[in-house]
């Protein structure tokens, strides 16, 4: 039985990714820097990303890491401090686990890392695979960084996926929530910009995701982990309005307010990324929804 290490995983996606890992028969093991209630099966252990500090035990008969933490990005607005931590976070911890397996005796075999669709910047209507040149921005400049740490990894042998996030459609947290937040008053928000597309995953199809480069040795670096039909903003707003039945009118929003309201924090909503998950489709991956009707439909 194959035991899998996992990062972050007390966020959104690493609590449904263990789940899913416990129900294919795993040993899951989490490294965090404070315990958190999570199912009894699963072992925790410490580590200090700060101090550089990692309990070697985590590391035992580990098969593969699961990379996910990395604080928020939409937890605090961007001052330069928040910015820093915002990197800090994400280059450090994986730094961490590279420094620490290129000097132990150790089983680990594949590393798959979250990044972000960031990566691609403000781009439009432009399609964009995993071969698509990188865009500007903080964002883009932040998933560089950590991918270049991710990539450093198939120095020791071993296999390296980087998986690029789009917007994490789920009930219990992520996005959806928050573009729901007017819909009690009335009001279903979308941001009045031309082109503006969101590369949306369901959260089940992203653990899927997840299982299926752990589990396919052929996948290797940069996956986009998004679903396979990209749509413009306004229609996830509009599909949230049908689907859970609101009163709620469909109205726009000038993304200037926005601007003011969050500074350079707004690229993070504001940017179009039409992402296609060209490499998962290709290895043969199966969405289970592959609509956002359908996605938010199972919601």
């Amino acid at each position: 039985m194959k035991t899998i290490l996992v990062t972050g995983a007390s966020g959104l996606i690493g609590q449904k990714l263990i789940a899913l890992l416990l129900e294919e028969n795993y040993t899951v093991k989490t490294l965090t820097r404070a315990p958190f209630k999570t199912n009894e099966k699963v072992q925790q252990f410490i580590w200090d990303v700060e101090l550089q500090q990692i309990d070697l035990k985590a590391l035992e008969e580990v098969n593969t890491i699961i990379h996910l933490a990395g604080e928020s990005v939409a937890g605090k607005r961007w001052t330069k401090t928040q910015k820093e931590r915002l990197h800090n976070s994400r280059i450090d911890s994986t730094r961490l686990l590279f420094n620490t397996l290129s000097k132990i005796r150790h089983s680990v075999k594949n590393i798959i890392s979250a990044s972000a669709v960031g990566y691609y910047g403000d781009r439009g209507a432009a399609l964009l695979n995993e071969e698509s040149p990188m865009g500007t921005g903080f964002l883009a400049e932040l998933c560089r960084d950590w991918e270049r740490e991710v990539m450093k990894f198939s120095t020791l042998n071993i296999r390296e996926v980087r998986g690029r996030i789009g917007i994490v459609l789920s009930k219990t947290g992520g996005a959806l929530p928050e573009m729901m937040k007017t819909f009690p008053m009335g009001i279903a928000g979308y941001f009045a910009k031309e082109n503006l597309y969101y590369p949306w995953i369901h959260i089940d199809d992203l653990c899927a995701a997840f299982l299926y480069c752990i589990e396919n040795e052929n996948c290797n670096g940069a996956f986009n982990f998004t679903g396979p039909a990209p749509v413009l903003q306004k229609e996830i707003i509009t599909t949230a309005v049908e689907t859970f039945h609101s009163k709620a009118i469909v109205a726009p929003i000038p993304p200037f307010i926005l601007k003011l309201a969050l500074g350079e924090m707004a690229e993070m909503v504001l940017n179009s990324q039409r992402c296609i998950p060209e490499k998962l489709s290709n290895q043969g991956f199966r969405f289970q929804f592959s609509t956002i009707q359908e996605a938010m439909r199972h919601l």
